[in-house]
């Protein structure tokens, strides 16, 4: 575990990172005894760097949702990170790719709640009467650690490798999309990706929601019991974005794409 001062150093050198498009060395490197809480702490120091500058919580996004993903990082749960205001990205205008590092795009569906969710206890019928819509969603993540090079601290306290999110048009309540037969814990996905070689669009990915721990549901109920112990609630108008049912794709300039999800929507995100 770190003390207060590497903390601050840590915070520090992310913020500095992500500022000036300059990754830095893995921080389980520099700091080697790096745990989960001081992860997490330090997320924090520079959620609320970044309040104080008039920042606003839009809502959550969880990581590590896939058992692939959690093998890898030698987990047994998900992390989660911050969406801040200034990270929901218009779907109708181009992201400049060069404000930031490493992105990549993530295939997702998005829960908005029409009002808040309980702390502990929390269960997956709760998230359901408390979702307003689903909607089609495509994350933007980033890493401030040079290529990627992350352990499990590294990326949560990088915010859990966020950068933004993409909303589609469509909007859908849970209860819709049962009577038209779409269970979100089954919903299919295709990520197409356009660029001047390929003009039309060629598939890049394809994945299932039941990737994300089974069922995405499960993951916003898991979600609202982990902020639960730092005294934080899912309040009414956050988006959470429960996890990847795709592998992360490049996203790089001169580059479109749009997701396909079966039954709901679609999303598109370009990048100049």
């Amino acid at each position: 575990m770190l003390d207060s001062a590497q903390r601050t150093t840590a915070a520090e050198l992310l913020w500095t990172a992500e500022r000036d498009l300059a990754p830095v060395a893995p921080l389980t490197e520099t700091f080697p005894g790096i745990d989960v809480v001081d992860a997490y702490e330090i997320q924090l120091v520079n959620i609320r760097r970044k309040l104080a500058a008039g920042a606003r919580v839009r809502g959550h996004k969880v990581g590590l949702s896939s058992p692939v993903m959690q093998r890898m990082m030698g987990v047994d749960e998900p992390d989660y990170g911050h969406l801040l205001d200034s990270m929901v990205l218009d779907e109708g205008t181009p992201i400049p790719a060069g404000r930031y590092c490493y992105p990549r795009i993530e295939v997702e569906i998005g829960y908005l709640l029409g009002s808040a969710l309980p702390g502990a206890g929390c269960t997956e019928d709760d998230v359901l009467a408390a979702t307003e819509y689903i909607v089609p969603s495509l994350e933007l993540i980033d890493s401030r650690i040079t290529n990627w090079q992350i352990k499990l601290p590294d990326t949560i306290a990088d915010n859990a490798s966020s950068a933004g999110v993409i909303l589609g048009e469509a909007r859908r309540t849970p209860a819709e999309l049962a009577e038209r037969g779409v269970d979100l814990a089954d919903i299919d996905a295709v990520l197409y990706r356009a660029d001047p070689a390929h003009p039309d669009g060629t598939e890049v990915a394809r994945g299932n929601t039941s990737a994300v721990l089974g069922n995405p549901t499960r993951c916003v109920a898991w979600l609202a019991r982990k902020v639960a112990e730092f005294g934080v609630k899912l309040e009414a108008g956050h988006l959470v974005i429960p996890g990847s049912c795709t592998r992360a794709i490049d996203a790089a300039p001169g580059t479109t794409f749009r997701a396909e999800f079966a039954g709901l929507g679609s999303v598109t995100a370009s990048f100049a």
